[in-house]
């Protein structure tokens, strides 16, 4: 099954671009010796960061993708179940 990219998608997987980028340079400040408070906030803001754009993309989804006819209501029901356990 595939599924339609939405408007917020570009604006995710760019997000998600940067988080990649912070996880590097992350990884950079730990090899370098950085302060063990420098990597902790860094690593809370990629955290942080990454939390934000799956939340997104969940209520999105949810938004746009649960939708269908009333005969699909007990497939979507637990299509719903299935993701919320991901917020």
């Amino acid at each position: 099954m595939t599924h339609e990219i939405h408007h917020t998608h570009p604006e995710i997987v760019k997000r998600l671009r940067r988080v990649e980028g912070q996880v590097r340079s992350i990884a950079a400040m730990i090899e370098a010796g950085r302060s063990c408070l420098d990597v902790a906030q860094q690593m809370a803001a990629a955290t942080s960061a990454l939390a934000s754009a799956k939340d997104t993309f969940i209520r999105d989804h949810i938004d746009h993708c649960l939708n269908g006819s009333a005969d699909d209501l007990e497939a979507q029901l637990l299509e719903l179940k299935a993701i919320t356990k991901y917020l």
